[in-house]
């Protein structure tokens, strides 16, 4: 018996092997959409971009959040509200010059007595504003990570916090106040270090570079070079105004660093001990030390001291993190080439062909080149909510438009594409080889593939195909090795779906697989002379099926009397309720012979049997028989050797012995 013939698989029965499932399937168009469900619990007035929410407002696991909207609330302001994140960064912006005042008012007492007091009211003022806010704006319970809007808790827990009596402390214009209180402009070195309290509101702005960094709106390089830039200035700042102060208040001004250059600074302007200042600090802090300042007291040369010994892990600091960032951007290519060499070493030393190096190395470089189209590393880390939506926006019209899902249910096509794969290949790259076990079946997207007949040493190719069309899908159907290659002609993406996930999905309902088998042999039919002559059985089949068509045709359009018997065999009326129901299922391929099992080896032109559709009785088999085989039988015995009475007690592919 042949062995191509005993493993050909009917694609039917083999589609619907399962039977029918308990269940329908099938879903709606809102069902199609489950991304829509994760934003509704807030409104687009809420949240603008799913970005901006801060990555702390997370529920815990297994918390139950009602379904009342904090925002509807009256007089409560939500932490990741627009116009709230609006005020936070106009407030940063306050921060810069408080921290530049406070430590500049210190060292140059004079300006603190000037325009600058004026300022730093305004100043002052909206930070008291957004001291009465915080009373009204909701904060994330640390221990259930929910959103708390009720204004006796928020108003508790920021009066028993440290940050309400910071917050008040350096927002107090303690100046302003002793000159109301006493008539006199406050001087003098106390209102200078109370002042630094502003340095307090520095931790603004180190939350407002930790949300930029996660936020995909801005360049996370851009965001990284500017915070060190501002470290790096405000330290400079820092370290200039130190040392101003302490030559300013050292007792003899001649013996400091700026006195022996200008003896008298402290008459001089304000900005021109300042521009003294930050000369020395830079040249200091970059390690240049041209001398025209140096220290000269005991005083300086401490501070200098320390201040040089804070550059070195100042300097480590925004080195290390200027390399991180400048070889993660070039880590992709680093990765490209060693992947490279790799292959290159693993060729030579097992001497492979030149054309599977040039494949293998085309493979890769096109893998560093779609890294960023690849469904499977972007998607990977997604919901499966999400990663259906997304696939369904990109392939549902290609699945859709396939031969082979041609009229298939929309909740077997949503099922269908949530398990999809999307691939690249490059030119001249081997998809599917000949002779190799199904495991998958592509469809093409974009590019072009050819199918090839591999006979020997030599190659034909039988077929091109292009975008929409589909390739590996009949050895997937009939269960059978892969009768063609496929190859690549160009650049071509691919949509991979599962061999074993597929039929477990067609499995659940026999009318759509019986809409892919239609489809299917519709293919077959269409499929040119060349292609036939690849794929064992397929005359055959084709031919049951047009005359089992025709059979059909003519049973509808000829009449009969309600006297005449359709089958001539005799059943009770239990064996009539079997076959009917038989009949309304599916169909069974089985392998006829036309001589007895043990004469089978013998007779060399029949050994590999006929394979055909069994008919509804035994009689039209004996037809099929004799039409077949040149000759009527009247047993019909199994391989065994035992008789067969029912037609009904054959499995898929068995092997009857008419004679």
């Amino acid at each position: 018996m042949s062995t191509t013939t005993s493993e050909a698989r009917s694609p039917l029965p083999l589609l619907l092997r399962r039977g029918r499932s308990s269940t329908a399937v099938g879903t709606t168009s809102e069902e199609r959409s489950p991304l829509s469900l994760l934003f509704r619990r807030r409104s687009s007035k809420d949240v603008r971009n799913i970005t901006s929410v801060s990555s702390s407002l997370l529920p815990a696991f297994g918390t139950v959040i009602e379904d009342d909207n904090p925002s509807s609330k009256s007089f409560i302001v939500l932490p990741y509200d627009r116009r709230y994140r609006l005020w936070q960064l106009f407030l940063v912006i306050l921060v810069g010059y408080s921290a530049w005042a406070s430590l500049f008012e210190l060292a140059f007492e004079k300006a603190a007595e000037g325009s600058l007091l004026t300022v730093d009211l305004v100043v002052d003022f909206f930070f008291a504003v957004d001291i009465i806010l915080t009373f009204f704006v909701a904060y994330l319970d640390k221990s259930t990570y929910l959103i708390i809007d009720d204004h006796k808790l928020i108003s508790k827990r920021y009066l028993k916090s440290v940050s309400f009596f910071m917050d008040v402390a350096s927002t107090l214009p303690i100046q302003f106040i002793y000159k109301t209180i006493t008539g006199n402009i406050g001087r003098g070195q106390a209102f200078g270090f109370l002042n630094l309290l502003r340095l307090w509101r520095l931790r603004r702005v180190s939350e407002l570079f930790k949300r930029l960094e996660k936020d995909t709106n801005f360049n996370y390089f851009l965001i990284r070079v500017i915070k060190l830039l501002c470290v790096t200035i405000f330290w400079i700042h820092i370290a200039g105004c130190i040392l101003f102060w302490i030559a300013y208040h050292y007792p003899n001004p001649v013996e400091t660093w700026i006195g022996s250059q200008i003896e008298d600074f402290k008459e001089r302007s304000v900005w021109l001990g300042y521009t003294y200042s930050m000369y020395w600090s830079i040249v200091t802090l970059t390690t240049v030390g041209y001398g025209d300042l140096h220290a000269v007291n005991t005083h300086e040369k401490t501070f200098n001291m320390f201040y040089m010994l804070f550059n070195i892990g100042l300097t480590a600091y925004i080195i290390g993190n200027m390399t991180n960032l400048v070889v993660h951007g070039a880590l992709r290519t680093f990765t490209m080439r060693s992947a490279f060499n790799d292959i290159l070493r693993y060729t030579s030393k097992n001497r492979l062909p030149d054309t599977m190096r040039e494949q293998m190395l085309a493979h890769m470089q096109l893998k560093f080149k779609t890294a960023e189209l690849k469904q499977e590393e972007v998607l990977q880390d997604l919901p499966k909510a999400i990663r259906s939506s997304i696939n369904e926006h990109l392939f549902r019209s290609t699945i859709e438009n396939a031969y082979l899902f041609k009229g298939f249910p929309e909740g077997l096509i949503v099922q269908l594409v949530s398990q999809i794969k999307a691939e690249y290949f490059p030119p001249k790259m081997e998809i599917i080889l000949q002779n190799e076990i199904p495991t998958d079946f592509y469809i093409l997207v974009s590019g072009g593939v050819e199918i090839i007949a591999s006979k020997g040493v030599s190659e034909q190719v039988l077929a091109k195909l292009g975008p929409g069309d589909m390739a590996g899908e009949i050895g997937v159907v009939f269960n059978m090795p892969q009768p063609f290659t496929v190859r690549t002609r160009r650049l071509s993406q691919v949509i991979r779906i599962g061999h074993h996930q597929f039929k477990e999905m067609i499995q659940s309902d026999i009318d759509d697989a019986k809409i892919i088998i239609t489809n299917f042999m519709t293919y077959l039919k269409g499929l040119n002379d060349e292609l036939k002559k690849e794929i064992p059985f397929l005359r055959d089949l084709l031919a049951d099926a047009d005359a089992d068509a025709q059979q059909t045709v003519q049973t509808e359009d000829t009449p009969q009397s309600n006297d005449e018997e359709i089958v001539t065999v005799s059943r009770d009326e239990n064996e009539n309720k079997e076959e009917e129901k038989r009949t309304e299922g599916v169909p069974k391929r089985v392998i006829i012979h036309g001589q007895p099992p043990n004469q089978d080896n013998n007779n060399n032109g029949d050994s590999n049997g006929r394979l055909i559709i069994l008919p509804d009785s035994i009689q039209l088999l004996f037809d099929i028989a004799e039409k077949k085989l040149g000759k009527r039988g009247s047993t019909i015995v199994m391989a065994d050797g035992a008789h067969v009475e029912q037609l009904d007690a054959l499995r898929e592919n068995d092997h009857l012995y008419i004679f």
